[in-house]
């Protein structure tokens, strides 16, 4: 199975950070933030009065860190909604919320949650946050602490936190679908499926030795961008082809078959594999067909809100798809009519 370059682009300046927005993805370029569809064609360019260092995508609304602030932008047109939300020596990490809201972590040590506004909802002291991991549910969060140790908090209406376990992890990925990648002090990698209390499952998957600096969950498991700039899968018998070396200092999963490697001085590269796409397909066809068979209002509230959240995220030929199945002739009109106007 093999993966090769699909698009690549030069940004115009170095890039600090970048994110996925759905099938589309942001990066920090200078000054400026700039989203792109996979095709690396720019949707819309905004110009920041600091250089964005976080960034993080949540239904239609695009959560960033510059200077001392948080700032929320739509997708749509990369717009604000408030004026955003500071603290002293500014935020380090930012994480949407299941059901709506932000979780951020500041560099004096606390955690920071917010509605999905931005409206400040509750602060708690967690005494050094290295990395936000992920949600167990909307109260359950994790995270690493400074000591390379993982946490648990319950923010109920008695916040309360506890430590997992004592070993030390030198890193740990992004939760995805309920499971972590961790480098252990040694080296190893291991896969781990976390409870709040513990674990379900740890396995050692991988014995290289390498530094991980991200990781993304395609459709055959896991990548690895180590901080050499190499890409490595967790699945044997998968490969990448151009050399492996010096790829990026990002990496970026659209979908199950597209991610994108990032260098920060500007060079990025959109890679697709050929023999995973059916499952994006499988994808899109499904969310049609369930679309096709609603009959109750609850259900046609739920496509059309689907519809919608696709079409601030640009995905325009499925939010397409889906007005027509609720019979919504002047939304496909419309859309039709952007489609020929761009």
């Amino acid at each position: 199975m093999k993966w090769s370059v699909f698009r690549s682009w030069q940004a115009p300046n170095q890039i600090s950070t970048s994110c996925s927005v759905g099938n589309d993805f942001l990066i920090s370029s200078g000054m400026d933030i700039i989203l792109l569809d996979e095709e690396c064609n720019v949707r819309w360019k905004r110009t920041m009065p600091f250089r964005v260092h976080g960034a993080t995508h949540d239904s239609g609304r695009i959560g960033i860190l510059y200077g001392h602030g948080f700032h929320i932008l739509q997708v749509s047109d990369g717009s604000p909604i408030n004026e955003g939300r500071s603290t002293e020596g500014g935020f380090s990490d930012i994480l949407p919320r299941p059901g709506g809201g932000w979780v951020l972590s500041c560099r004096k040590g606390n955690l920071h949650i917010f509605s999905s506004e931005g409206r400040g909802i509750k602060r708690l002291s967690a005494g050094g946050v290295r990395r936000l991991i992920g949600w167990f549910d909307r109260e359950h969060l994790m995270w690493q602490d400074e000591n390379g140790k993982l946490r648990c908090a319950k923010l109920a209406n008695e916040d309360s936190q506890r430590l997992l376990e004592d070993r030390v992890w030198s890193w740990v990925s992004r939760m995805d679908g309920g499971k972590i990648l961790l480098q252990a002090a040694d080296g190893m990698l291991w896969e781990g499926v976390p409870h709040p209390y513990g674990w379900d499952s740890l396995d050692t998957i991988d014995t290289r030795s390498l530094e991980p600096l991200a990781a993304n969950k395609a459709g055959d498991g896991w990548w690895i961008l180590s901080i050499e700039g190499s890409v490595h899968s967790m699945t044997q018998q998968i490969s990448i082809n151009l050399g492996n070396t010096d790829l990026g200092d990002f990496l970026v999963g659209l979908a199950p078959d597209t991610m994108v490697t990032i260098r920060r001085d500007g060079l990025v590269r959109v890679w697709q594999s050929p023999d995973l796409s059916n499952l994006r397909r499988i994808e899109l066809q499904k969310m049609v067909a369930e679309a096709k068979v609603a009959s109750d209002w609850e259900e046609r509230r739920k496509i059309f809100k689907r519809a919608c959240q696709a079409e601030d995220e640009g995905r325009i030929s499925l939010a397409i798809d889906l007005y027509q199945s609720l019979g919504r002739t002047s939304d496909v009109n419309r859309l039709l009519s952007r489609l020929k106007g761009d």
